[in-house]
């Protein structure tokens, strides 16, 4: 059985509370409930931790945060294939663009488009349109997506990126 990483649980647990935190920070677009601290999150996660660890943290915010009434079923869709799509391309192509990139479209067109059957079969709105959701997550993502662009950017100019990674791979 393969060992789990202690330190990586434990960063995931904190960065799901700091994304159920931040989602107190949030505006409407058309009935969805933007929180663009959830899409920082999710980059700083892909980066540091990985695709998996992403994934996981997103989901573990969504739950919380609709178990608290602080969002909707649509932060499932939204932040689940935003934080894993930007975890796979960084792991693969490793520039920080890449990660943006995948967030940006995870959440606003994969996430945009799974939201339609989230209203349609467990929201009860028959009233959806299949691309309703895209613009709304856009919005949310575009500013989450800023934000983490100038923190991950200052740290890889700092050495601070690649210190806190190595410092999550060791044991």
């Amino acid at each position: 059985m393969k060992k789990v990483n202690m330190k990586k649980l434990t960063a995931t647990a904190m960065f799901a509370a700091v994304a159920v935190a931040g989602s107190l920070i949030s505006f409407p677009v058309l009935g969805s409930k933007c929180a663009p601290v959830q899409h920082l999150v999710n980059i700083l996660c892909a980066v540091f931790l990985g695709p998996w660890w992403a994934l996981a943290a997103a989901f573990l915010a969504s739950l919380i945060r609709n178990l608290l009434s602080l969002g909707t079923l649509m932060a499932f869709p939204g932040s689940m294939c935003g934080a894993l799509l930007s975890g796979l391309l960084y792991r693969y192509i490793k520039k920080l663009p890449a990660a943006y990139i995948g967030e940006v479209f995870g959440t606003s067109v994969i996430g945009g488009l799974l939201a339609y059957p989230v209203a349609v079969l467990l929201m009860g709105n028959s009233s959806a349109a299949l691309f309703a959701y895209v613009v709304p997550f856009l919005i949310s993502t575009a500013g989450g997506t800023i934000i983490a662009a100038i923190i991950t950017i200052a740290m890889k100019r700092s050495g601070m990126l690649d210190k806190i990674k190595e410092g999550l791979e060791s044991e």
